[in-house]
């Protein structure tokens, strides 16, 4: 969000536009992810649905791009991870589809691919004009999907690959870890997802789904929705 074009938040509304969303889910999470409509999952309890996200409509970026005054177009690239992740089970397929989405409103596409150390190092330093990264929360807080990904904090460190640095909403997290009262968390995090959707630092994409079985002959262990089974007190039945 530092680098022209995608400084402006008409560029990235475009290119939001241009995305064809529901191809992606078909075509990567066949069936096993859901589709986002913001930036936390449906199940935490701050989740608000943003109704103002980008919907695919490509006369709309086209429009938007003519607006910024890139009507011819312009050279990108699209960074895609090397490895596979529940939040992203195939980088290289879902940049290929947004290439192809991206061509036919006049904007060049190149993709970009790393080893997997290098390609975080090099997304650390923002050499990428945009990335297909994901989040594997480790706590049920809405602040984990917010701080370590969008805040200006993360920016100064290298850990918020948008480059984004916004006080407002840094203060509406900070508003939000000052109270305990949950309820009034919450308005602030709606306020959060609501300026995501409206400038756009990155585009909710997909949530991905996660599987796990359990053996009723085992016991002492719970299943937990953010990974790490511990089998410190499993035992199992005849």
């Amino acid at each position: 969000t530092e680098r022209v074009p995608f400084n402006n938040p008409v560029v990235r509304r475009a290119l939001a536009h241009a995305v064809n969303v529901d191809k992606i889910m078909q075509a990567v999470y066949y069936g096993q992810g859901v589709k986002a409509t913001s930036m936390l999952p449906p199940i935490s309890w701050a989740y608000q649905e943003q109704n103002n996200l980008p919907g695919y409509d490509p006369e709309k970026a086209r429009e938007l791009l003519a607006e910024a005054g890139y009507e011819d177009g312009f050279d990108m690239t699209i960074w895609a991870m090397p490895v596979s992740r529940i939040y992203n089970p195939n980088a290289r397929k879902m940049a290929e589809l947004m290439q192809s989405d991206l061509r036919s409103v006049g904007i060049n596409v190149r993709i970009v691919e790393y080893e997997w150390n290098t390609f975080l190092q090099r997304v650390d330093e923002h050499r990428h004009d945009s990335v297909l990264l994901g989040w594997a929360a480790d706590t049920p807080d809405p602040d984990n999907f917010f701080s370590p990904l969008l805040s200006c904090a993360a920016t100064y460190s290298g850990k918020n690959p948008a480059n984004w640095c916004n006080p407002e909403f840094d203060a509406l997290l900070t508003q939000a870890l000052a109270t305990t009262e949950q309820s009034q968390r919450k308005q602030f995090y709606i306020q959060a997802q609501q300026m995501i959707a409206n400038e756009l630092p990155l585009l909710p994409l997909a949530h991905g789904r996660r599987s796990q079985a359990n053996d009723t002959r085992i016991q002492g262990i719970s299943l937990s929705p953010f990974g790490g089974i511990s089998l410190a007190q499993a035992s199992k039945s005849p």
